[in-house]
C-alpha cells in the first residue's frame, strides 16, 4: 500500500504534514472551500474568535488534489478531539508547519476516486482518517483509511467513530485481550475515548468501574452501563485517594487500566491492579507525563502498554482496520452507540474547542457542514443516539 505508507510518512511519522498539505492544493478547483488554518500567525488560543486569534475562516481555498490511491470526500461532518485543540495551542507531540488546517476525522459522501481506488464508488458514505485537514468542505484521504458507514448508522454522527472506538478497541481486544468476567478501570471515563471504553468493555462482557469527576457524568456513565461509577468529585469521596476509592469498587483489583489521564492518576491506578494486569497508556489530558518506576510494574507481574492507533497504519494496517470493521459492525447491529454531547458547526470551532478544553463533553463534540445545525446542541446525560 503504498499511497498509504507515503500518506502517514510524510503526515504522522515524520511530522512534516504541514508542507506536504500545502502542495496538495490545486487552485480553483473548489473557490467557496470553507476551513481552518493558522493563517501564519503563532499557535495559541483556540477558543478566541475567528479572526482575532489564530484561526480564520477561508472562503476560497483551492479544493485539495486528487491522488492515486485516494477519494475525494465531501464532508458532512467532522470530529473534534483533544490532540486537536492541543495541536492548535502548540502543545502536541506532532507540531505541523503553519500554516495548517487542523482535525484528524471526517465523515461524508464519496465524490471521485483516484487511479486505482477499489472498494468505493461516488455516492457511497464514509468515515476516514485524515492526518490533518479535516476541518474543511473537502478532503481527500487514501482509500485504506476510508471505511463504509453500515445502513443505519448517522453519517454525522460516524466521524466520532474511527480514532476513539479504534483506540478503545485496539487498546482493549488487541492488546490487553480482554475477557469476559474480569474487571476494566476506565479513567477520564466521560469524555469520547473513555466512553468508547465503557461500551466496548461492557459489550466483550467485563466488569466496568469508570472515573470521572461531578454528578452529571458519573450519572452519564450509570446510564451508560458502567458497573460502578468512581466520583472524585463527591462528597463522600472528600480526602480519599483514588486507589482507596477504585479499591472499595473492585477489592480483589482490576485486571485491565484504560489510561488517557496519566499524571497522578497512573501512581494511583497501579496500585489498584490485580496479579499480572494489563495496564494501557492511551494518553495524558491530565498535562503531566508520568514516570513510572519499573519496581511497580515487577511486584504484581504488570505489563504496560504504550497505545498509538495510528501508528499501525503503517506498522499493522490489518489489525487496525480488521478492528475499525468490527466497531462499525456493531454499530450497525445497534450494539454500540455514540453519545454526542455537543454539535456546532464548522464556523463555531471556537466554542467547540471552549466546549472540550473547558470539560463540558461527555462522549463527542461534532462539527457540521450544515449551517442550519445547531450552534451547541446538546443531549442529556445517557441520551444516547445511534450511531
Amino acid at each position: 500500500m503504498p499511497e498509504l505508507k507515503r500518506f502517514l510518512h510524510d503526515s504522522v511519522l515524520k511530522k512534516e504534514y504541514g508542507d506536504k498539505l500545502s502542495v496538495n492544493f490545486i487552485p480553483g478547483a473548489v473557490p467557496t472551500l470553507i476551513l481552518y488554518d493558522a493563517g501564519g500567525k503563532e499557535v495559541g488560543d483556540p477558543t478566541l474568535p475567528l479572526g482575532s486569534g489564530v484561526l480564520r475562516l477561508k472562503q476560497d481555498q483551492p479544493a485539495p488534489q486528487i491522488q492515486p490511491g485516494c477519494i475525494r470526500v465531501r464532508v458532512t461532518a467532522a470530529s473534534l478531539n483533544f490532540p486537536d485543540a492541543l495541536q492548535v495551542k502548540g502543545q502536541y507531540q506532532v507540531k505541523p508547519k503553519l500554516p495548517f488546517i487542523p482535525g484528524s476525522e471526517v465523515s461524508g459522501i464519496v465524490c471521485q476516486l483516484g487511479a486505482g481506488v477499489k472498494g468505493f464508488k461516488p455516492g457511497d458514505l464514509v468515515c476516514a482518517v485524515t492526518q490533518g485537514g479535516a476541518f474543511a468542505e473537502e478532503v481527500v484521504v487514501p482509500a485504506a483509511a476510508a471505511w463504509h458507514i453500515p445502513a443505519g448508522v448517522d453519517a454525522a454522527e460516524a466521524a466520532g467513530v474511527p480514532i476513539v472506538y479504534g483506540t478503545a478497541d485496539l487498546a482493549l481486544r488487541h492488546r490487553a485481550r480482554l475477557q469476559a468476567g474480569q474487571t476494566v478501570l476506565v479513567l477520564g471515563a466521560s469524555g469520547g475515548v473513555g466512553t468508547a471504553a465503557v461500551q466496548i468493555s461492557k459489550l466483550l462482557g467485563a466488569r466496568v468501574v469508570a472515573v470521572t469527576s461531578g454528578a452529571d457524568k458519573a450519572a452519564y456513565l450509570a446510564q451508560l452501563g458502567a458497573d460502578a461509577v468512581v466520583d472524585t468529585a463527591a462528597p463522600a469521596a472528600a480526602g480519599q485517594r483514588l486507589h482507596k476509592l477504585v479499591a472499595a469498587a473492585a477489592p480483589k483489583g482490576v485486571h485491565v487500566v484504560f489510561d488517557p489521564v496519566g499524571g497522578q492518576a497512573l501512581f494511583e491506578s497501579l496500585k489498584c491492579v490485580a496479579w499480572g494486569a494489563q495496564y494501557l497508556v492511551i494518553g495524558f489530558a491530565a498535562g503531566d507525563i508520568p514516570k513510572v518506576p519499573a519496581n511497580l510494574l515487577l511486584v504484581k507481574n504488570t505489563t504496560m502498554h504504550g497505545i498509538f492507533w495510528g501508528s499501525y497504519m503503517m506498522k499493522d494496517y490489518k489489525v487496525l482496520a480488521d478492528g475499525l470493521r468490527q466497531v462499525l459492525q456493531w454499530a450497525g447491529e445497534g450494539r454500540l452507540t455514540l453519545q454526542v454531547s455537543h454539535r456546532f458547526r464548522l464556523d463555531q470551532l471556537p466554542e467547540a474547542m471552549a466546549a472540550l478544553l473547558g470539560r463540558q463533553v461527555r462522549g463527542k463534540v461534532i462539527l457540521t457542514m450544515d449551517s442550519s445545525s445547531s450552534s451547541s446542541s446538546r443531549q442529556g446525560p445517557g441520551q444516547l443516539s445511534k450511531l
